[in-house]
């Protein structure tokens, strides 16, 4: 996401995160549908694999948007 937000308090976070699923289900999920009904088992593969990644990239980005400004250990 190229975009910074602010997340104070469990609502905003939620919010957040159903706007994220939605972008990432759009994206990948449209892949990995064309995938199983056009592609082979690679392809699947591969849709697959990306809509993880996805997943993957949006919680590292929470994860480390928590981690801005901590005190360092």
């Amino acid at each position: 996401m190229e975009d910074s937000i602010k997340i104070d308090n469990r609502r905003d976070f939620g919010l957040w995160a159903i706007e994220v699923a939605k972008m990432i289900v759009s994206e990948q999920g449209f892949e990995l549908a064309s995938a199983a009904r056009d592609g082979s088992e690679d392809d699947v593969r591969a849709a697959g694999n990306a809509l993880g990644q996805a997943i993957t990239n949006a919680l590292m980005e929470v994860y480390d948007g928590l981690l801005e400004g901590a005190p360092e250990q």
